[in-house]
């Protein structure tokens, strides 16, 4: 284990060993009591062998420290990286400059100051952003219509190309999970470190000869030194944009934070575009039920229509002679015959047809009852 601390030999170390032995390694007093009892080494037990073994390197949990930073310093660089500063300084901007959003808003605040008339709250000039994610509290008679609905719909009746506004916010949802807190908390730790281990480096004395620790922490250093300084520089300007766009909404950025109000931003996006959704399948149910309300409505007048005819033939006098009655037959049952329309009931009774025999079967065939 010494030789492996001692050559910074990443291989056989791992940073979980690392902590155990900062955790329950003794303090440097006792170590340095420990390493009186070095000349009988053999007659100690196992534990406190390696406590002997481990006492000889001097500044001990400051070297296992360092060691632990750089083995975890691409995790660490991870947790920072720069995509996060990415989608939170493209969201910034894509917030302030979107034109179908800032459209959205002033809707939003003409409907606020309609509902608000005279009340103490007419004619605002603006509104908190955070109130975006309660539009859809606001319910209509119904208990299901809510504020939201009725923004979509207005969107959709009156401003259509404004329906798709979250298209101008493709980074809110990435800006939403990036914390500036933790990432400042990530970047003062990385701080803290590198100027440990410059401290370390300036004050360091080498073991043996076998000890490589200055060599190999020292390019170490400079890769970190100017890893940390990029990140750093980048946090900046995330914090300087969104100061920016605090002054633009009006809002202390110490008070909300950025993931809260990008956080915010895709709550509300999400609702807008559930809300849409709402109205347009109601729409659709409604367009349905009108259509099974005209089919019903035609097939009972369909009903209504054959029951006529059937009481029609029911209700033909018997009274009446035989040529009254077939053409009370016949008026009755236009739809179902097919005769001729040239050819009268009386012509046909009579037989006064002056087509040949052949003609006269070929016009029985053809005109028949069903």
């Amino acid at each position: 284990m010494q030789k492996y601390i001692l050559k910074v030999d990443e291989e056989h170390l791992t940073d979980a060993m690392l902590q155990q032995l900062i955790r329950y390694m003794p303090e440097p007093e006792q170590l340095a009591r420990l390493e009186q009892f070095k000349d009988q080494y053999n007659e100690l037990a196992e534990a406190e062998q390696f406590a002997v073994t481990m006492s000889s390197i001097k500044k001990l949990v400051p070297r296992l420290k360092s060691i632990s930073f750089k083995m975890k310093f691409q995790e660490l660089v991870q947790d920072i990286k720069p995509v996060r500063y990415v989608a939170a300084t493209a969201a910034c901007e894509e917030v302030k400059t979107s034109k179908k959003f800032c459209l959205i808003l002033q809707i939003i605040l003409l409907i606020g100051n309609y509902m608000n008339a005279g009340s103490r709250n007419e004619q605002a000039v603006g509104f908190e952003i955070s109130l975006l994610t309660k539009l859809n509290s606001t319910k209509a008679a119904d208990h299901k219509t809510t504020l939201l609905h009725y923004l979509a719909e207005i969107v959709e009746n009156k401003y259509p190309d404004a329906l798709n506004f979250a298209e101008e916010l493709m980074h809110v949802d990435r800006a939403a999970r990036v914390s500036a807190e933790q990432i400042q908390k990530n970047l003062s730790q990385m701080k803290k470190s590198v100027k440990q281990l410059e401290t370390d480096l300036k004050n360091f004395r080498p073991h043996n000869e076998e000890d490589r620790f200055a060599d190999v922490m020292a390019s170490f250093l400079t890769e970190a030194s100017a890893q940390y300084e990029i990140l750093e520089n980048m946090f900046k300007q995330m914090e300087k944009l969104y100061e920016d766009l605090s002054v633009y909404y009006a809002f202390d950025p110490k008070k909300y934070a950025s993931d809260e109000f990008f956080t915010d931003i895709k709550t509300f996006k999400d609702m807008f575009q559930e809300a849409h959704k709402d109205n347009v399948h109601q729409r659709e149910m409604e367009e349905k039920m009108r259509r099974a309300k005209e089919a019903k409505e035609k097939a009972e007048k369909e009903k209504q229509e054959r029951l006529a005819k059937k009481k029609q033939l029911i209700d033909i006098s018997s009274g009446e002679d035989q040529e009254g009655v077939m053409d009370s037959l016949l008026e009755a049952l236009k739809p179902v015959l097919r005769f001729p329309t040239n050819l009268g009931v009386k012509h046909l009774l009579e037989g006064g047809s002056e087509k040949s025999p052949a003609e006269s079967k070929s016009v029985k065939k053809q005109y028949i009852f069903p």
